[in-house]
């Protein structure tokens, strides 16, 4: 007889696709195959992950939550997040969602909830054994109709933080923090910022990507100080790739003074990334919330979102 698979061995993960979705790898729901979408929020330490998105052999964000959900489901079920992080890149507030069978739920819960107890919170509590420390599903609930963690989405919230102290980081931030050696004029990067707000092609601020749009609404980018931590808050709709960490990057060059703070509205509309500052090192960057509308306008937004943008 085949003996009996452990449940600690890896299953295979198989991508189900609507006829229309072949080239996105979404999953099929909402076609009377009994899915049920799950929403989660996550947190997790990204320095030693190569980022969220699941690549062959590279340890993911999404790969390490698709093999445990896939064991805890005992079916192969793939995430999709609200904002694909980068390489080194933390999270607090990440959202995902996933599509489940409705008749593999009932292998997630090791026991019913208990009374007034959260639907999911048995099922949190059994990915907190099965995940590793550096990841955490703080959150589990059906989703309401017509939500996607990524096109559904509002907005994204960053939080950059930068140590000017002289001997660096504290050790217990040392993995979220950047230290730098320089003084920096934050007044001098809070004016620069604020040139850049509102809807701009940022393509010198993002990396190149085939077929990507670099339109973007930038809705808020501002700086504070306290004591030697300085930090940058970061709002958007969406951010193309490697977008704030390069905005970052430039603010910089102004606040040590080596460009005037007029120099990075000049960038806008470039037809390419620039070469003439580097991006902030990933470290110091945290996905610190996502914004979702009303439940009843979730389908309007997604049509927005996919929709091609121009200025």
């Amino acid at each position: 007889r085949p003996r009996p698979r452990s449940r600690l061995q890896k299953p295979r993960i198989r991508t189900l696709t609507s006829p229309d979705a072949v080239t996105t790898n979404v999953p099929v729901t909402g076609s009377g195959g009994g899915h049920v979408r799950l929403r989660l929020d996550i947190a997790y330490d990204g320095t030693d992950f190569a980022g969220w998105a699941a690549q062959d052999g590279h340890r993911t964000v999404a790969g390490v939550l698709d093999e445990a959900l896939s064991t805890v489901f005992r079916t192969p079920v793939r995430v999709f997040g609200a904002g694909r992080t980068d390489s080194g890149v933390h999270a607090s507030g990440q959202v995902a969602h996933l599509d489940v069978p409705a008749d593999a739920l009932g292998h997630a819960h090791p026991r019913r909830p208990r009374e007034g107890e959260p639907e999911f919170l048995p099922l949190v509590r059994r990915l907190g054994r099965f995940l590793p420390a550096d990841v955490r599903v703080r959150d589990i609930g059906r989703a309401p109709a017509g939500f996607d963690a990524r096109f559904s989405a509002l907005r994204r919230h960053y939080a950059y933080r930068i140590s000017l102290a002289p001997y660096g980081v504290e050790p217990h931030l040392a993995r979220f923090v950047t230290a730098w050696p320089r003084a920096l004029d934050v007044d001098a990067m809070a004016a620069a910022s604020r040139d850049l707000l509102g809807l701009h092609d940022f393509a010198a601020f993002c990396r190149h990507r085939p077929g990507a749009t670099t339109i973007r609404d930038l809705q808020r980018l501002d700086w504070s100080r306290e004591g030697d931590l300085v930090t940058a808050r970061v709002s958007a709709d969406a951010f193309c790739w490697s977008m704030v960490r390069s905005l970052v990057g430039a603010l910089l060059a102004v606040g040590e003074g080596r460009r005037e703070p007029g120099w990075c509205a000049t960038l806008l509309g470039a037809a390419a990334r620039s070469s003439d500052f580097a991006a902030a090192p990933a470290r110091g960057l945290t996905l610190i919330g996502v914004d979702y509308p009303p439940d009843d306008q979730l389908a309007e937004r997604i049509a927005v979102t996919r929709d091609l943008r121009a200025l």
